[in-house]
């Protein structure tokens, strides 16, 4: 920012409103006022830097995910189809309520989709015998292997993230992530 913002003081001025900056080859005055739109300037530039890394980070994965998951017997479904083949899981059936939370969706937009993963084989539907009016949805074993499919692409993917990081790096890293989700969460995100 010295070169935006540079004045030189006279050695014979008072100290009225001016900030010495140190540089490694001559001492800079500043002005309060420059220093102050310098560290905004400075904060902007951090802002933008994050929201690009975040938005980059966000593109970056879906894509990746894309490109390894909708591939050969599963390139007839989306990355939203697999999230919610996901969320129906493996264990015992699930409610349509209980995924349509899961993937922060309607019930409404959930039952378009899982009506596709019906007909493409993925899912079946039926209704609980101790409620009728309550649909279960489980995976077939064509969901099966779509849904091991996604889940070794993540276990990968962290373990590549892993690979990249020391203790304390993964322990900062995690905490942010951690404070990021809180966030998102808090806003409704």
């Amino acid at each position: 920012f010295g070169r935006l913002y540079e004045q030189k003081r006279e050695r014979d001025l008072p100290e009225s409103g001016f900030v010495s900056v140190v540089a490694p080859i001559s001492e800079i005055w500043y002005t309060e006022t420059q220093v102050k739109i310098c560290v905004e300037v400075m904060m902007m530039e951090k802002e933008k830097l994050l929201n690009d890394l975040l938005v980059m980070l966000f593109n970056e994965v879906l894509d990746m995910e894309n490109r390894a998951l909708i591939t050969g017997s599963f390139k007839e479904i989306s990355i939203n189809d697999m999230h919610i083949i996901d969320a129906v899981g493996i264990r015992e059936p699930r409610n349509m309520s209980t995924v349509a939370k899961a993937v922060s969706v309607t019930v409404g937009t959930l039952t378009t989709a899982i009506n596709n993963l019906v007909k493409k084989g993925y899912v079946s539907r039926v209704r609980s015998p101790e409620d009728k009016r309550v649909v279960l949805l489980s995976l077939t074993e064509k969901g099966i292997a779509a849904y091991e499919k996604h889940a070794a692409f993540h276990r990968q993917m962290v373990r590549a993230v892993m690979d990249g990081f020391e203790g304390e790096e993964m322990d900062i890293l995690t905490r942010a992530l951690e404070k990021l989700r809180r966030y998102f969460k808090e806003l409704g995100i």
